[in-house]
Protein backbone atom coordinates (compact mmCIF):
# COMPACT_ATOMS: atom_id res chain seq x y z
CA UNK A 1 0.00 0.00 0.00
CA UNK A 2 0.70 3.43 -0.79
CA UNK A 3 1.87 6.08 2.24
CA UNK A 4 1.50 9.72 1.18
CA UNK A 5 1.98 12.79 3.22
CA UNK A 6 -0.22 15.39 3.10
CA UNK A 7 1.19 18.93 4.07
CA UNK A 8 -1.54 21.82 5.05
CA UNK A 9 -0.48 25.35 5.55
CA UNK A 10 -2.58 26.98 8.65
CA UNK A 11 -0.70 30.08 8.96
CA UNK A 12 -3.73 31.92 6.63
CA UNK A 13 -4.69 34.83 8.36
CA UNK A 14 -1.62 35.07 10.61
CA UNK A 15 0.93 38.03 10.42
CA UNK A 16 2.81 37.08 6.96
CA UNK A 17 6.44 36.96 9.42
CA UNK A 18 5.54 33.57 9.95
CA UNK A 19 6.17 31.74 7.02
CA UNK A 20 3.89 28.98 7.39
CA UNK A 21 2.16 26.73 10.32
CA UNK A 22 2.15 22.73 8.99
CA UNK A 23 -0.19 20.50 9.34
CA UNK A 24 -0.07 16.73 8.18
CA UNK A 25 -2.07 13.73 7.53
CA UNK A 26 -1.05 10.50 6.22
CA UNK A 27 -3.10 8.74 3.59
CA UNK A 28 -2.97 4.82 3.52
CA UNK A 29 -5.27 2.58 1.77
CA UNK A 30 -7.68 5.54 0.89
CA UNK A 31 -7.98 6.76 4.04
CA UNK A 32 -6.33 10.44 5.50
CA UNK A 33 -5.18 9.60 9.25
CA UNK A 34 -5.01 12.60 11.10
CA UNK A 35 -4.84 14.10 14.66
CA UNK A 36 -6.95 17.35 16.00
CA UNK A 37 -9.77 16.26 17.90
CA UNK A 38 -8.27 12.28 18.92
CA UNK A 39 -7.27 10.19 15.46
CA UNK A 40 -9.40 11.17 13.12
CA UNK A 41 -10.53 9.81 9.43
CA UNK A 42 -12.16 11.40 6.43
CA UNK A 43 -11.73 10.48 2.38
CA UNK A 44 -8.55 12.30 1.09
CA UNK A 45 -8.16 16.06 0.36
CA UNK A 46 -11.66 16.13 2.13
CA UNK A 47 -11.01 17.28 5.71
CA UNK A 48 -11.88 20.37 6.91
CA UNK A 49 -8.64 21.80 6.03
CA UNK A 50 -9.38 22.04 2.54
CA UNK A 51 -6.89 20.99 -0.26
CA UNK A 52 -2.80 20.21 1.21
CA UNK A 53 -0.61 22.80 -0.53
CA UNK A 54 1.99 19.31 -1.08
CA UNK A 55 1.55 15.72 -1.38
CA UNK A 56 4.67 13.87 -0.69
CA UNK A 57 5.21 9.91 -1.32
CA UNK A 58 6.89 8.29 1.82
CA UNK A 59 6.94 4.84 0.04
CA UNK A 60 5.35 1.65 0.47
CA UNK A 61 3.95 -0.54 3.22
CA UNK A 62 3.71 -3.91 3.76
CA UNK A 63 2.02 -4.56 6.66
CA UNK A 64 -1.25 -5.95 6.53
CA UNK A 65 -4.30 -3.63 7.64
CA UNK A 66 -5.32 -5.83 10.59
CA UNK A 67 -2.04 -4.54 11.84
CA UNK A 68 -1.92 -0.64 10.96
CA UNK A 69 -5.69 -0.72 12.62
CA UNK A 70 -4.25 -2.29 16.21
CA UNK A 71 -1.04 -0.39 16.02
CA UNK A 72 -3.69 3.08 15.48
CA UNK A 73 -5.65 1.52 18.33
CA UNK A 74 -2.22 1.39 20.66
CA UNK A 75 -2.10 5.44 19.75
CA UNK A 76 -5.88 6.50 20.91
CA UNK A 77 -4.65 6.46 24.41
CA UNK A 78 -1.89 8.72 23.49
CA UNK A 79 -3.21 10.71 21.16
CA UNK A 80 -6.14 12.30 22.82
CA UNK A 81 -8.48 15.17 22.09
CA UNK A 82 -7.26 16.64 25.68
CA UNK A 83 -3.83 15.92 25.09
CA UNK A 84 -3.28 17.88 21.78
CA UNK A 85 -1.17 20.87 21.46
CA UNK A 86 -0.18 23.29 18.87
CA UNK A 87 3.79 23.46 19.26
CA UNK A 88 4.43 20.51 21.62
CA UNK A 89 1.98 17.50 20.93
CA UNK A 90 0.55 18.00 17.69
CA UNK A 91 -0.75 16.59 14.34
CA UNK A 92 3.07 16.09 13.17
CA UNK A 93 4.00 14.21 16.47
CA UNK A 94 1.15 11.65 15.09
CA UNK A 95 1.96 11.40 11.36
CA UNK A 96 5.83 10.99 12.33
CA UNK A 97 5.22 8.34 14.73
CA UNK A 98 2.28 6.93 12.40
CA UNK A 99 5.12 7.20 9.23
CA UNK A 100 7.85 5.56 11.40
CA UNK A 101 5.85 2.46 11.86
CA UNK A 102 4.21 2.01 8.22
CA UNK A 103 7.63 2.82 6.21
CA UNK A 104 10.56 3.33 8.63
CA UNK A 105 11.43 6.96 8.31
CA UNK A 106 9.69 10.10 9.23
CA UNK A 107 8.37 13.08 7.76
CA UNK A 108 11.21 15.96 6.57
CA UNK A 109 12.82 17.51 9.63
CA UNK A 110 11.95 20.86 8.81
CA UNK A 111 8.18 20.11 9.69
CA UNK A 112 8.83 18.10 12.68
CA UNK A 113 11.44 20.58 14.15
CA UNK A 114 9.24 23.78 12.83
CA UNK A 115 7.21 24.42 16.65
CA UNK A 116 10.30 24.22 18.67
CA UNK A 117 12.46 26.32 16.37
CA UNK A 118 9.64 29.07 16.68
CA UNK A 119 9.43 28.51 20.49
CA UNK A 120 13.14 29.29 20.58
CA UNK A 121 13.16 32.60 19.24
CA UNK A 122 11.72 35.29 21.46
CA UNK A 123 9.42 36.38 18.77
CA UNK A 124 7.90 33.08 18.95
CA UNK A 125 7.58 32.84 22.64
CA UNK A 126 5.93 36.30 22.12
CA UNK A 127 3.27 35.01 19.14
CA UNK A 128 2.33 31.33 21.18
CA UNK A 129 -1.01 32.56 23.04
CA UNK A 130 -1.97 34.51 19.77
CA UNK A 131 -1.09 31.72 17.80
CA UNK A 132 -2.43 28.87 20.17
CA UNK A 133 -6.25 30.83 20.25
CA UNK A 134 -6.19 31.40 16.58
CA UNK A 135 -5.92 28.09 15.69
CA UNK A 136 -7.32 26.28 18.32
CA UNK A 137 -10.87 26.14 16.68
CA UNK A 138 -9.23 25.02 12.96
CA UNK A 139 -6.78 22.46 14.85
CA UNK A 140 -9.76 20.66 17.18
CA UNK A 141 -12.13 20.93 14.47
CA UNK A 142 -14.26 17.57 14.34
CA UNK A 143 -13.52 15.53 10.89
CA UNK A 144 -15.41 14.82 7.99
CA UNK A 145 -16.08 12.23 5.45
CA UNK A 146 -16.17 8.58 5.99
CA UNK A 147 -15.05 6.17 9.14
CA UNK A 148 -13.37 3.80 7.35
CA UNK A 149 -14.48 0.07 8.11
CA UNK A 150 -13.25 -1.62 10.59
CA UNK A 151 -10.88 1.58 12.00
CA UNK A 152 -9.76 1.13 15.25
CA UNK A 153 -9.47 4.97 16.30
CA UNK A 154 -12.64 4.56 18.79
CA UNK A 155 -11.12 3.84 22.45
CA UNK A 156 -10.89 0.60 23.16
CA UNK A 157 -13.23 -0.42 26.31
CA UNK A 158 -11.99 -1.34 29.35
CA UNK A 159 -13.00 -5.00 29.92
CA UNK A 160 -14.22 -6.25 33.63
CA UNK A 161 -13.70 -9.65 34.60
CA UNK A 162 -17.54 -10.31 33.96
CA UNK A 163 -17.66 -8.78 30.51
CA UNK A 164 -17.84 -11.50 27.70
CA UNK A 165 -14.68 -11.58 25.67
CA UNK A 166 -14.49 -12.58 22.13
CA UNK A 167 -13.29 -16.03 21.14
CA UNK A 168 -10.80 -17.19 18.79
CA UNK A 169 -9.35 -13.86 17.81
CA UNK A 170 -6.08 -11.62 19.19
CA UNK A 171 -7.34 -9.25 22.54
CA UNK A 172 -5.44 -6.03 22.03
CA UNK A 173 -4.99 -3.95 25.07
CA UNK A 174 -3.86 -0.56 25.54
CA UNK A 175 -3.47 -0.38 29.43
CA UNK A 176 -3.17 -2.02 32.62
CA UNK A 177 -6.47 -1.82 33.28
CA UNK A 178 -7.56 -3.63 30.44
CA UNK A 179 -5.42 -6.18 30.84
CA UNK A 180 -5.98 -6.96 34.06
CA UNK A 181 -9.66 -7.33 33.06
CA UNK A 182 -8.29 -9.93 30.66
CA UNK A 183 -6.58 -11.89 32.83
CA UNK A 184 -9.58 -11.93 35.24
CA UNK A 185 -11.81 -13.46 32.60
CA UNK A 186 -9.12 -16.30 31.94
CA UNK A 187 -8.89 -16.96 35.69
CA UNK A 188 -10.64 -20.73 35.10
CA UNK A 189 -8.69 -21.27 32.10
CA UNK A 190 -5.34 -19.83 30.71
CA UNK A 191 -4.23 -16.80 29.06
CA UNK A 192 -0.73 -15.46 27.32
CA UNK A 193 -0.05 -11.69 27.17
CA UNK A 194 2.34 -11.30 23.87
CA UNK A 195 4.45 -8.10 25.11
CA UNK A 196 4.88 -6.10 21.78
CA UNK A 197 6.15 -2.77 20.33
CA UNK A 198 6.04 -0.52 17.38
CA UNK A 199 9.55 -0.53 16.47
CA UNK A 200 10.10 -4.26 16.93
CA UNK A 201 10.36 -5.64 13.62
CA UNK A 202 10.91 -9.43 15.03
CA UNK A 203 7.61 -9.35 16.66
CA UNK A 204 5.95 -8.48 13.36
CA UNK A 205 7.21 -12.21 12.56
CA UNK A 206 5.33 -13.72 15.00
CA UNK A 207 1.89 -11.76 14.42
CA UNK A 208 0.53 -14.51 11.95
CA UNK A 209 1.49 -17.18 14.22
CA UNK A 210 -0.11 -15.67 17.23
CA UNK A 211 -3.22 -15.17 15.20
CA UNK A 212 -3.29 -19.08 14.23
CA UNK A 213 -3.14 -20.19 17.95
CA UNK A 214 -5.44 -17.43 18.96
CA UNK A 215 -7.82 -19.19 16.42
CA UNK A 216 -6.76 -22.02 17.31
CA UNK A 217 -7.44 -22.11 21.41
CA UNK A 218 -11.08 -20.62 20.46
CA UNK A 219 -12.48 -20.56 23.84
CA UNK A 220 -10.30 -22.09 25.55
CA UNK A 221 -7.78 -19.32 26.17
CA UNK A 222 -7.51 -15.74 26.05
CA UNK A 223 -4.54 -14.62 23.85
CA UNK A 224 -3.65 -10.78 24.63
CA UNK A 225 -1.29 -8.63 23.06
CA UNK A 226 -0.29 -5.25 24.34
CA UNK A 227 2.72 -2.52 23.05
CA UNK A 228 4.49 -1.70 26.05
CA UNK A 229 6.16 1.57 23.94
CA UNK A 230 3.11 2.90 24.82
CA UNK A 231 1.27 1.02 27.56
CA UNK A 232 3.66 2.33 30.22
CA UNK A 233 1.75 1.19 33.41
CA UNK A 234 2.10 -2.46 31.73
CA UNK A 235 5.39 -2.52 30.94
CA UNK A 236 6.34 -1.25 34.83
CA UNK A 237 3.81 -3.55 35.84
CA UNK A 238 5.25 -6.47 34.77
CA UNK A 239 8.93 -5.67 34.64
CA UNK A 240 9.81 -6.55 30.60
CA UNK A 241 11.98 -3.97 28.82
CA UNK A 242 12.76 -6.74 25.61
CA UNK A 243 10.32 -7.43 22.85
CA UNK A 244 8.66 -9.93 22.36
CA UNK A 245 8.25 -11.35 25.21
CA UNK A 246 5.67 -13.95 26.25
CA UNK A 247 3.89 -14.73 29.73
CA UNK A 248 1.76 -17.21 29.87
CA UNK A 249 -0.78 -18.11 32.70
CA UNK A 250 -3.28 -20.89 34.01
CA UNK A 251 -6.43 -20.92 36.51
CA UNK A 252 -5.18 -17.41 37.78
CA UNK A 253 -1.32 -18.46 37.95
CA UNK A 254 1.61 -17.34 36.31
CA UNK A 255 3.02 -20.26 34.37
CA UNK A 256 6.06 -19.06 32.48
CA UNK A 257 8.20 -16.31 30.46
CA UNK A 258 10.00 -15.89 27.60
CA UNK A 259 11.72 -13.51 25.20
CA UNK A 260 12.43 -14.17 21.39
CA UNK A 261 10.40 -14.22 18.01
CA UNK A 262 10.40 -17.86 17.74
CA UNK A 263 7.18 -19.41 16.20
CA UNK A 264 8.45 -23.21 17.09
CA UNK A 265 8.32 -22.42 20.38
CA UNK A 266 5.26 -20.11 20.70
CA UNK A 267 3.43 -22.95 19.29
CA UNK A 268 4.85 -25.42 21.82
CA UNK A 269 4.20 -23.50 24.51
CA UNK A 270 0.94 -22.22 24.04
CA UNK A 271 -0.52 -26.13 22.94
CA UNK A 272 1.65 -27.07 26.39
CA UNK A 273 -0.78 -24.86 28.56
CA UNK A 274 -3.99 -25.61 26.69
CA UNK A 275 -2.93 -29.20 28.07
CA UNK A 276 -2.43 -28.27 31.25
CA UNK A 277 -5.20 -26.32 31.39
CA UNK A 278 -7.49 -28.56 29.84
CA UNK A 279 -5.93 -32.24 30.60
CA UNK A 280 -7.12 -34.83 28.35
CA UNK A 281 -9.92 -36.98 29.48
CA UNK A 282 -8.74 -40.24 30.69
CA UNK A 283 -11.30 -42.04 28.86
CA UNK A 284 -9.31 -41.31 25.75
CA UNK A 285 -6.44 -43.74 27.44
CA UNK A 286 -8.55 -46.55 27.45
CA UNK A 287 -9.16 -49.00 24.97
CA UNK A 288 -12.71 -48.47 23.72
CA UNK A 289 -12.84 -48.59 19.47
CA UNK A 290 -16.54 -48.41 19.73
CA UNK A 291 -16.99 -44.99 21.49
CA UNK A 292 -13.23 -43.39 20.34
CA UNK A 293 -14.79 -42.17 17.01
CA UNK A 294 -17.46 -40.14 15.68
CA UNK A 295 -20.87 -42.27 15.31
CA UNK A 296 -21.33 -41.62 11.38
CA UNK A 297 -25.10 -42.66 10.80
CA UNK A 298 -28.00 -43.37 13.04
CA UNK A 299 -30.44 -46.07 12.91
CA UNK A 300 -33.68 -45.17 9.91
CA UNK A 301 -37.04 -47.45 9.94
CA UNK A 302 -37.16 -47.59 6.09
CA UNK A 303 -39.77 -50.27 5.45
CA UNK A 304 -42.85 -48.50 3.33
CA UNK A 305 -45.99 -50.82 3.50
CA UNK A 306 -48.86 -51.11 0.89
CA UNK A 307 -49.70 -47.30 0.86
CA UNK A 308 -53.04 -47.69 -0.48
CA UNK A 309 -54.23 -49.73 2.50
CA UNK A 310 -52.22 -47.88 4.85
CA UNK A 311 -54.90 -44.86 3.83
CA UNK A 312 -57.90 -46.75 4.31
CA UNK A 313 -57.56 -46.38 8.23
CA UNK A 314 -57.75 -42.61 7.70
CA UNK A 315 -61.25 -43.22 6.77
CA UNK A 316 -63.19 -40.08 6.47
CA UNK A 317 -60.27 -38.20 5.60
CA UNK A 318 -58.63 -40.21 2.88
CA UNK A 319 -59.80 -38.75 -0.25
CA UNK A 320 -58.45 -34.80 1.07
CA UNK A 321 -56.36 -33.48 -1.95
CA UNK A 322 -53.44 -32.34 0.19
CA UNK A 323 -53.15 -36.60 1.08
CA UNK A 324 -53.38 -37.60 -2.21
CA UNK A 325 -50.81 -35.11 -3.31
CA UNK A 326 -48.51 -36.77 -0.21
CA UNK A 327 -49.07 -39.79 -1.32
CA UNK A 328 -47.88 -39.67 -4.80
CA UNK A 329 -45.06 -38.19 -3.37
CA UNK A 330 -44.11 -41.15 -1.28
CA UNK A 331 -45.09 -43.54 -4.14
CA UNK A 332 -42.98 -42.07 -6.82
CA UNK A 333 -39.91 -41.90 -4.00
CA UNK A 334 -40.31 -45.31 -3.41
CA UNK A 335 -39.71 -45.88 -7.75
CA UNK A 336 -37.61 -43.38 -9.03
CA UNK A 337 -35.70 -42.71 -5.59
CA UNK A 338 -36.57 -39.80 -3.45
CA UNK A 339 -33.46 -37.50 -5.37
CA UNK A 340 -35.28 -37.59 -8.28
CA UNK A 341 -38.73 -36.56 -7.24
CA UNK A 342 -39.27 -32.73 -6.44
CA UNK A 343 -41.16 -32.20 -2.75
CA UNK A 344 -44.92 -31.55 -3.07
CA UNK A 345 -45.78 -27.87 -3.24
CA UNK A 346 -48.71 -28.09 -0.57
CA UNK A 347 -46.68 -28.99 2.35
CA UNK A 348 -48.07 -26.14 4.31
CA UNK A 349 -51.38 -27.00 3.94
CA UNK A 350 -50.39 -30.82 5.06
CA UNK A 351 -49.26 -29.75 8.15
CA UNK A 352 -52.47 -28.17 8.49
CA UNK A 353 -54.54 -31.23 7.58
CA UNK A 354 -52.01 -33.60 9.89
CA UNK A 355 -52.68 -31.31 12.82
CA UNK A 356 -56.85 -31.65 12.03
CA UNK A 357 -57.25 -35.63 11.30
CA UNK A 358 -54.32 -35.98 14.45
CA UNK A 359 -57.39 -34.42 16.75
CA UNK A 360 -60.17 -36.40 14.72
CA UNK A 361 -59.16 -40.14 14.20
CA UNK A 362 -59.91 -42.53 16.66
CA UNK A 363 -56.70 -43.53 18.66
CA UNK A 364 -57.03 -47.15 17.13
CA UNK A 365 -56.16 -45.59 13.40
CA UNK A 366 -53.83 -43.16 14.05
CA UNK A 367 -50.52 -45.53 13.80
CA UNK A 368 -51.73 -44.95 10.19
CA UNK A 369 -50.83 -41.28 10.56
CA UNK A 370 -47.94 -41.47 11.97
CA UNK A 371 -46.63 -44.14 9.73
CA UNK A 372 -46.79 -41.14 6.59
CA UNK A 373 -45.16 -39.01 8.31
CA UNK A 374 -42.28 -41.46 9.03
CA UNK A 375 -42.08 -42.01 5.72
CA UNK A 376 -41.81 -38.74 5.02
CA UNK A 377 -38.96 -38.14 7.13
CA UNK A 378 -36.85 -40.71 5.63
CA UNK A 379 -36.22 -37.56 2.49
CA UNK A 380 -33.58 -35.57 4.10
CA UNK A 381 -35.06 -32.77 2.47
CA UNK A 382 -38.55 -33.01 3.85
CA UNK A 383 -37.27 -33.37 7.63
CA UNK A 384 -34.72 -30.70 6.97
CA UNK A 385 -37.61 -28.14 5.60
CA UNK A 386 -39.61 -29.16 9.02
CA UNK A 387 -36.48 -28.39 10.93
CA UNK A 388 -37.17 -24.98 9.88
CA UNK A 389 -41.09 -24.46 10.33
CA UNK A 390 -41.66 -24.22 14.10
CA UNK A 391 -45.17 -25.41 13.29
CA UNK A 392 -43.70 -28.83 12.74
CA UNK A 393 -42.75 -29.03 16.25
CA UNK A 394 -46.31 -28.31 17.50
CA UNK A 395 -47.74 -30.84 14.63
CA UNK A 396 -44.79 -33.72 16.46
CA UNK A 397 -46.30 -32.75 20.01
CA UNK A 398 -49.59 -33.35 19.21
CA UNK A 399 -48.29 -36.54 17.25
CA UNK A 400 -46.42 -37.66 19.99
CA UNK A 401 -48.53 -36.56 22.88
CA UNK A 402 -51.50 -38.77 21.65
CA UNK A 403 -48.89 -42.01 22.78
CA UNK A 404 -47.19 -40.25 25.74
CA UNK A 405 -50.28 -39.35 27.59
CA UNK A 406 -51.60 -42.68 29.02
CA UNK A 407 -48.26 -44.49 27.70
CA UNK A 408 -49.39 -47.62 28.98
CA UNK A 409 -52.85 -47.75 27.73
CA UNK A 410 -51.61 -46.60 24.05
CA UNK A 411 -51.97 -48.99 21.05
CA UNK A 412 -49.18 -51.34 20.36
CA UNK A 413 -49.11 -50.00 16.80
CA UNK A 414 -49.35 -46.64 17.67
CA UNK A 415 -46.07 -46.50 20.14
CA UNK A 416 -43.76 -48.34 17.97
CA UNK A 417 -44.57 -46.14 14.42
CA UNK A 418 -44.05 -43.49 17.04
CA UNK A 419 -40.69 -44.55 17.94
CA UNK A 420 -39.94 -45.07 14.24
CA UNK A 421 -40.79 -42.01 13.73
CA UNK A 422 -38.40 -40.19 16.28
CA UNK A 423 -35.76 -42.36 14.82
CA UNK A 424 -36.25 -41.05 11.09
CA UNK A 425 -35.72 -37.34 12.52
CA UNK A 426 -32.38 -37.86 12.44
CA UNK A 427 -32.33 -38.84 8.95
CA UNK A 428 -30.55 -35.45 8.33
CA UNK A 429 -28.52 -33.47 10.70
CA UNK A 430 -30.47 -30.06 10.38
CA UNK A 431 -33.51 -31.87 12.75
CA UNK A 432 -31.31 -32.95 15.68
CA UNK A 433 -29.52 -30.22 15.39
CA UNK A 434 -32.34 -27.91 15.75
CA UNK A 435 -34.26 -29.39 18.24
CA UNK A 436 -31.99 -31.36 20.47
CA UNK A 437 -30.13 -28.52 21.47
CA UNK A 438 -29.84 -27.85 25.07
CA UNK A 439 -28.28 -24.36 24.70
CA UNK A 440 -30.79 -21.48 25.85
CA UNK A 441 -31.18 -20.30 22.58
CA UNK A 442 -33.29 -23.33 21.57
CA UNK A 443 -37.20 -22.50 21.53
CA UNK A 444 -39.65 -23.46 23.62
CA UNK A 445 -41.15 -25.80 21.60
CA UNK A 446 -37.97 -27.67 20.88
CA UNK A 447 -37.40 -28.10 24.45
CA UNK A 448 -40.87 -29.31 25.15
CA UNK A 449 -40.27 -31.90 22.00
CA UNK A 450 -37.27 -33.13 23.25
CA UNK A 451 -38.60 -33.73 27.01
CA UNK A 452 -41.79 -35.72 24.84
CA UNK A 453 -38.58 -37.60 23.26
CA UNK A 454 -37.02 -38.57 26.23
CA UNK A 455 -40.56 -39.45 27.80
CA UNK A 456 -41.07 -41.82 24.84
CA UNK A 457 -37.99 -43.44 25.09
CA UNK A 458 -37.66 -43.79 28.56
CA UNK A 459 -41.58 -45.56 28.40
CA UNK A 460 -41.01 -47.86 26.07
CA UNK A 461 -37.70 -49.29 27.58
CA UNK A 462 -38.94 -51.72 29.79
CA UNK A 463 -42.00 -52.41 27.68
CA UNK A 464 -43.06 -56.71 27.71
CA UNK A 465 -43.21 -56.60 23.67
CA UNK A 466 -39.51 -57.45 22.54
CA UNK A 467 -40.13 -55.74 19.12
CA UNK A 468 -41.09 -52.10 21.19
CA UNK A 469 -37.90 -52.66 23.33
CA UNK A 470 -35.83 -53.28 20.22
CA UNK A 471 -36.75 -49.98 18.81
CA UNK A 472 -36.97 -47.82 22.18
CA UNK A 473 -33.02 -48.52 22.52
CA UNK A 474 -32.73 -47.88 18.98
CA UNK A 475 -33.66 -44.67 19.59
CA UNK A 476 -32.10 -44.04 22.79
CA UNK A 477 -28.87 -44.75 20.51
CA UNK A 478 -29.35 -42.38 18.22
CA UNK A 479 -29.63 -39.73 21.27
CA UNK A 480 -26.94 -40.60 23.09
CA UNK A 481 -25.26 -40.69 19.48
CA UNK A 482 -25.82 -37.28 19.00
CA UNK A 483 -24.84 -35.83 22.43
CA UNK A 484 -21.61 -38.03 21.81
CA UNK A 485 -20.86 -36.42 18.54
CA UNK A 486 -21.47 -32.89 19.63
CA UNK A 487 -18.84 -33.95 22.99
CA UNK A 488 -16.57 -35.89 21.07
CA UNK A 489 -15.89 -32.87 18.17
CA UNK A 490 -15.15 -30.38 21.61
CA UNK A 491 -18.72 -28.67 20.84
CA UNK A 492 -20.24 -26.85 23.68
CA UNK A 493 -22.51 -27.69 25.70
CA UNK A 494 -23.74 -31.39 25.34
CA UNK A 495 -26.80 -31.58 23.02
CA UNK A 496 -28.48 -33.48 26.17
CA UNK A 497 -28.43 -31.02 29.56
CA UNK A 498 -27.24 -33.31 32.72
CA UNK A 499 -30.37 -34.01 34.06
CA UNK A 500 -31.56 -35.16 30.69
CA UNK A 501 -28.72 -37.46 30.54
CA UNK A 502 -29.17 -38.55 33.97
CA UNK A 503 -32.55 -39.39 33.12
CA UNK A 504 -31.68 -41.46 30.25
CA UNK A 505 -28.54 -43.18 31.58
CA UNK A 506 -31.05 -44.42 34.98
CA UNK A 507 -33.71 -45.87 32.39
CA UNK A 508 -30.90 -47.28 30.19
CA UNK A 509 -29.23 -49.31 33.26
CA UNK A 510 -32.84 -50.22 34.62
CA UNK A 511 -33.58 -51.71 30.65
CA UNK A 512 -30.01 -53.35 30.59
CA UNK A 513 -30.61 -55.23 33.65
CA UNK A 514 -33.97 -56.62 32.97
CA UNK A 515 -32.96 -57.37 29.62
CA UNK A 516 -32.81 -61.46 29.30
CA UNK A 517 -34.28 -62.02 25.97
CA UNK A 518 -33.50 -59.86 23.08
CA UNK A 519 -29.79 -59.79 22.05
CA UNK A 520 -30.66 -57.05 19.87
CA UNK A 521 -32.35 -54.92 22.17
CA UNK A 522 -29.50 -55.07 24.81
CA UNK A 523 -26.68 -54.25 22.00
CA UNK A 524 -28.42 -50.86 21.43
CA UNK A 525 -28.97 -50.16 25.56
CA UNK A 526 -25.44 -51.21 26.05
CA UNK A 527 -23.97 -49.44 23.03
CA UNK A 528 -26.16 -46.09 23.72
CA UNK A 529 -25.23 -45.90 28.02
CA UNK A 530 -21.42 -45.95 26.73
CA UNK A 531 -21.57 -43.19 24.37
CA UNK A 532 -23.54 -41.34 27.00
CA UNK A 533 -20.60 -41.61 30.01
CA UNK A 534 -17.51 -41.99 27.28
CA UNK A 535 -16.48 -38.36 27.88
CA UNK A 536 -18.97 -37.32 30.60
CA UNK A 537 -17.09 -34.46 33.19
CA UNK A 538 -15.24 -36.76 35.91
CA UNK A 539 -17.12 -34.79 38.51
CA UNK A 540 -20.28 -34.59 37.04
CA UNK A 541 -23.97 -35.93 37.75
CA UNK A 542 -23.44 -38.81 35.11
CA UNK A 543 -20.54 -40.17 36.53
CA UNK A 544 -21.61 -40.00 39.95
CA UNK A 545 -24.93 -41.91 39.08
CA UNK A 546 -22.49 -44.73 37.50
CA UNK A 547 -20.91 -45.34 40.15
CA UNK A 548 -24.43 -45.25 42.87
CA UNK A 549 -26.08 -47.83 40.81
CA UNK A 550 -22.74 -50.12 40.34
CA UNK A 551 -23.77 -50.10 36.52
CA UNK A 552 -20.18 -51.94 35.80
CA UNK A 553 -21.33 -54.89 37.60
CA UNK A 554 -25.02 -54.80 35.73
CA UNK A 555 -22.96 -54.76 32.84
CA UNK A 556 -20.77 -57.45 33.19
CA UNK A 557 -23.31 -59.83 34.11
CA UNK A 558 -24.76 -59.81 30.69
CA UNK A 559 -22.01 -61.84 29.48
CA UNK A 560 -24.38 -64.77 30.50
CA UNK A 561 -27.26 -63.95 28.24
CA UNK A 562 -27.94 -66.70 25.79
CA UNK A 563 -27.57 -66.38 21.68
CA UNK A 564 -25.14 -63.40 22.25
CA UNK A 565 -22.26 -62.59 19.20
CA UNK A 566 -19.52 -62.20 19.53
CA UNK A 567 -19.47 -58.94 18.82
CA UNK A 568 -21.77 -58.51 21.49
CA UNK A 569 -19.28 -59.76 23.91
CA UNK A 570 -16.95 -57.31 23.13
CA UNK A 571 -18.94 -54.51 23.48
CA UNK A 572 -20.34 -55.64 26.66
CA UNK A 573 -16.65 -56.43 27.94
CA UNK A 574 -15.20 -52.65 26.31
CA UNK A 575 -18.34 -51.08 28.17
CA UNK A 576 -18.10 -53.13 31.29
CA UNK A 577 -14.75 -53.66 32.11
CA UNK A 578 -13.28 -50.61 30.43
CA UNK A 579 -15.27 -47.80 30.44
CA UNK A 580 -17.21 -48.51 33.24
CA UNK A 581 -14.52 -50.28 35.50
CA UNK A 582 -11.34 -48.77 34.62
CA UNK A 583 -12.88 -45.22 33.73
CA UNK A 584 -14.60 -44.60 36.58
Amino acid sequence: MDVELYIYDLSKGLARTIDAIYHTSLVVDGVEYYFGQGIQTAVPGRTHHGAPMERLHLGKTEIPTDVIEEFLQSLVEIYTPESYDLFLHNCNNFTQDLAMFLVGKGIPEKIRNLPQTFLNTPFGQMLKPQIESTLRGVTQAPGTGLQPSGAAISRAPTATPNQAISQGIVQVVTNLSQLEGRLSAAAQSCAVIFFTSATCPPCKMVYPTYDELAEEAGDRAVLIKVDISTAMDVSMKYNVRATPTFMTFVKGSKLDEWSGANPAQLRGNVRLLLEMAYPEHPHRKLRLPSLQRHIPSYILYKKVPPLDKLVQKLRPYHEDPTLRSILDFLKRSADEGSADVALPANLPSFTTYLQTTAQSLPRGSLFALVDLVRLLFLDPRMSGYYAAEDTSHTLLLTVFGLATTELDSCPYNLRIVMLHLACNLFSTPLYPDHVLNSSSSSSSSSSRLRETLLQLVTGCLLDSHSNLRVVAASLAYNLAAHNHNARFSGQQPDRLTEEEQMELTASLVEAIGQEEESPDALHGLVLALGLLVYEAPVEGSVVDLCKAMGIAETVRAKKDVKGLSREMLDLLKEVGEELLGKGL
